[in-house]
């Protein structure tokens, strides 16, 4: 048998380090977060600013953030949740919601600045490249870093559409178009009337009209909110670009009114049962489960 050399000894295990608790969760890759956060040392202690973009699934989130010692700070935020106001009543999580997220999101934040004016970005999207470029004598572009965590960095993928829709509102991010949708690789270049096809929602307009040709009752049960709120494939586009247009004109954030004598936090709480109540719900639960009678 041929010697093997036992690696895991006793010496192994004496050096050996825990992994911080979010890299052990597999929340947070530390290598991409170093370099996204570490200060340069001739910048003064000017923190470096990130677009971190995340996707739950019914939510698009855009923050602008900065990193402290004692942790991140958020300097503005946007949600998908919230353009229901803007006139996207649905597909909160689709390509043309994170691009309108994106731009919801830099707009709030050149108003909370008071760069809106400076910066406006562009004034409607057609998918054509757009960079920020400082004006003569005036404050710069605001500069961030994309933050994509854990989310695959493929071509086509909803981050960038976040960043697309955060480049058009003016902010001024580091990147490449290889990324976008439309790009080329053998062209080596972006076909910008793909990409507008979808910031606009064409790409879902394409396929509502496809179901609705092939399959009827399929379009009925996946598109049966879209049918309830009487939106067709032709009405996407001017969907989005009335919002587009809502955003720039007011991306301030409002914040939802509580109703009176309803409590917060109200709706997350169980009512306490008694114990009548209780043995009541027992009783019940056996009888629908087919428990015999107790005998008396």
């Amino acid at each position: 048998m041929p010697f093997q050399k036992v690696l895991k000894n006793k010496a192994y295990f004496k050096r050996f380090q825990t992994k911080y608790r979010r890299r052990r969760e597999g929340k947070t890759d530390y290598y991409q977060r170093l370099r996204l956060v570490i200060q340069d040392k001739n910048k003064y202690n000017s923190p470096k600013y990130r677009l971190v973009v995340r996707f739950t699934n019914r939510d698009c989130i855009c923050q602008i953030v900065y990193s402290r010692i004692d942790g991140d700070h958020v300097m503005a935020a946007a949600y998908s949740h919230e353009l229901p106001r803007y006139g996207i009543k649905l597909g909160l999580t689709n390509y043309a919601a994170a691009y309108a997220t994106g731009l919801l999101v830099t707009r709030r934040l050149y108003q909370k600045l008071g760069m809106d004016k400076l910066y406006p970005g562009v004034e409607k999207a057609t998918g054509a490249s757009f960079r920020s470029i400082k004006k003569f004598n005036k404050r710069r572009p605001f500069k961030a870093l994309l933050d994509v965590g854990l989310y695959r960095t493929t071509t086509g993928s909803r981050v960038f559409a976040a960043m697309k829709g955060a480049l058009d509102g003016g902010l001024n991010i580091p990147h490449s178009e290889r990324r976008l949708v439309g790009w080329d690789d053998k062209e080596k270049k972006l076909d910008s009337e793909v990409l507008r096809k979808y910031i606009y929602g064409g790409h879902v307009a394409d396929y509502m009209k496809e179901l609705l040709e092939e399959d009827p009752e399929a379009y009925d049960r996946q598109f049966s909110r879209y049918k309830k709120e009487g939106i067709t494939p032709d009405m996407l586009e001017s969907i989005y670009e009335k919002a587009h247009a809502a955003i720039r004109a007011d991306p301030s954030f409002t914040k939802k009114a509580v109703k009176e004598g309803v409590k917060r936090d109200a709706k997350f709480r169980t009512p306490r049962l008694t114990l009548a109540q209780r043995k009541e719900r027992i009783a019940a639960k056996k009888l629908r489960l087919g428990f015999p009678k107790p005998r008396k």
